[in-house]
């Protein structure tokens, strides 16, 4: 394998950091990295706001679960799905932006996964860890309120930024087999493969715990999906505007 393949297959969600800042360059660099992710028609729908007050990170923290790796680490990045600066290039040309389509608020959100992911890896290139928050979708309202965020512009996930001060397994991965489909989707080899996947996980948390935890893949995803997952997402995204009407 290449270094880049290499680097890419030893990811690891990173929660525990060195208080050692970012350098500028760095952060220069994942930026860029993250702006030269494939974009729908060029739209670049997508912001991120970088925050390193203590106090902001604390607030934020709280907001997404009492996360403390928020507070610890040196930069947290709150990547947004952002149509605002599309309207506003709308207005200059005279026209009218119809924002409210479902197909909008995907372009929008797909446009800030790819260039966060990129971020992600260029982070990973320099040395540094990083994990993702969903949790700033527990209260979206208030995440926006702390960072001010406009009309049309709603909070997809944060990122903790920063050196490594821990060394985690690689927790493995569903095989390539259950994922990939040649020529028509094979549904019929899915119980096999979650089997399999399963006693992989369960040796794995028997591992990582010494013993204490046995579960596997399929209940975590029972547990998760059992119930209705932030049910207040949708009236949130219609209060900025994205109301994904047609």
């Amino acid at each position: 394998m290449n270094p880049t393949i290499q680097q890419l297959t030893r990811h690891r969600s990173i929660r525990k950091y060195k208080p050692d800042p970012i350098p500028q360059d760095a952060l220069d660099a994942i930026l860029l990295s993250a702006q030269m992710a494939s974009t729908s028609s060029n739209v670049q729908a997508y912001s991120v706001i970088g925050v390193t007050d203590p106090d902001q990170k604390k607030q934020a923290a709280a907001l997404s679960g009492h996360q403390v790796y928020i507070e610890q680490c040196p930069l947290f990045l709150v990547w947004c799905a952002d149509l605002n600066r599309n309207k506003q290039a709308c207005e200059m040309q005279g026209a009218d932006m119809v924002s409210g389509t479902m197909e909008n608020l995907l372009v929008a959100t797909i446009d800030v996964a790819l260039a966060s992911q990129n971020a992600a890896v260029a982070a990973e290139s320099l040395g540094l860890g990083i994990v993702y928050i969903g949790g700033v979708r527990n209260n979206p309202r208030e995440i926006r309120d702390l960072l001010g965020l406009p009309e049309l512009v709603y909070p997809v996930f944060g990122m903790c930024v920063g050196y490594p001060d821990q060394e985690p397994d690689i927790r493995p991965r569903l095989a390539t087999s259950a994922v990939y489909h040649e020529h028509t989707y094979d549904a019929a080899k899915t119980r096999q493969e979650i089997e399999a996947y399963d006693e992989i996980t369960r040796q794995y948390y028997r591992e990582r715990t010494g013993g204490k935890v046995d579960t596997n893949w399929s209940k975590g995803i029972a547990d998760k999906f059992k119930q209705p997952l932030r049910e207040h997402m949708a009236a949130f995204l219609r209060e900025q505007g994205f109301e994904f009407d047609k």
